[in-house]
């Protein structure tokens, strides 16, 4: 069976905090969306088409958007020094 291949760099995870003070974290955003002049606005606005739908399905309202941040990156394990 062959290895199961990872899409690396192709999304940006963001953290999301609501009006309620609920907190999601790792909201995929692709990549190609970012950058330019506009920053990280188009995330907020693909994050909120994305709750609008959720919505919907659920029939639940949509709750506001307080702060968006980019989730850190996990700090690599420190490398293991070579002692003879």
């Amino acid at each position: 069976m062959a290895a199961k291949q990872r899409n690396t760099g192709t999304y940006v995870l963001f953290d999301v905090i609501y009006a309620d003070g609920s907190r999601r974290s790792n909201r995929k955003v692709p990549a190609e969306l970012l950058g330019g002049l506009d920053g990280d606005e188009p995330a907020r606005t693909l994050i909120e088409s994305q709750d609008e739908e959720i919505a919907k399905a659920s029939g639940n309202p949509r709750q506001g958007i307080t702060a968006l941040m980019r989730t850190p990156l996990p700090k690599a394990p420190p490398k293991p020094s070579k002692t003879r």
